[in-house]
């Protein structure tokens, strides 16, 4: 019993050391990476990477060779940040609706999904209903366009080919080539737009924001219904997206 006692503890220690690595690793990290940190057969670490991406703790990436935060890791992470770090963003959320009048959002990826890590809504009764820890797709939304457009492009065409590119306005972009067309517009602009794309009657505008090593992880977005903005109103505010960008890139 207390055999089984020592190996059930040790199965537990090596799968927290194997989160605790990639959670605080800068990017998505191979097994035998991890196999120079964890003493373990590589068949056995193997095993336990896979059973916490079926639990949800781990995500791989496309390629097969990669492991990254997985979505119920992520969950986790966001409520322990909330606690923390989220009462500063939301501040610095709160100033651009403020100065705006619109939703804003702070938006990064999990997986083949964008998934707000905070948001503030505008003060009217016509908005989207969307809390902390909803996903939305990446394709047809300006913070999802945005991190595509920051990706490496192999690990883009590899996360691509598992998107479902579903077609939710007129306007949405299904077609490979259109998107590769809006990246490239994205990165030489400095920002990416939502013309409609994910809802009718919805604009949205989205600017990147980076980490303390000017890695792009993140973005800020606002978006308010067409009647009351539009999307050329809406750029004007770039200079405010940005400001508020360098001042989250600090809560990372």
């Amino acid at each position: 019993m207390n055999a089984q006692a020592d190996l059930s503890s040790s199965a537990i220690t090596r799968s927290l050391n194997i989160i605790e690595l990639i959670g605080l690793a800068d990017r998505p990290v191979t097994l035998p990476e991890l196999a120079g940190h964890i003493d373990m057969p590589k068949a056995t670490l193997h095993r336990l990477c896979q059973r916490l991406v079926d639990e949800g703790f781990l995500f791989r990436e496309p390629d097969g060779r990669h492991y990254s935060v997985g979505p119920r890791l992520f969950r986790m992470g966001l409520s322990i940040v909330r606690l923390g770090v989220g009462t500063q963003r939301h501040a610095i959320l709160q100033q651009v609706v403020d100065i705006t009048g619109e939703t804003c959002n702070f938006v990064t990826r999990t997986g083949t999904e964008a998934i707000y890590l905070a948001r503030v809504e505008a003060n009217w009764p016509l908005r989207v209903h969307l809390e902390v820890g909803s996903r939305v797709p990446l394709h047809c939304t300006a913070s999802g366009k945005l991190l595509l457009a920051h990706m490496d492009e192999q690990q883009r065409q590899k996360l691509l080919s598992l998107v479902t590119f579903e077609r939710y306005t007129p306007t949405t972009l299904t077609a490979p080539e259109a998107l590769e067309s809006e990246f490239a517009t994205i990165l030489r602009n400095g920002y990416s737009t939502d013309r409609e794309e994910f809802m009718v009657g919805l604009i949205a505008i989205a600017v990147p924001v980076l980490d303390r090593n000017g890695r792009v992880v993140a973005s800020l977005a606002c978006h308010a219904p067409k009647a009351r903005m539009s999307l050329e109103k809406a750029k004007r505010y770039i200079p405010v997206l940005q400001a508020a960008s360098r001042k989250l890139s600090q809560t990372f």
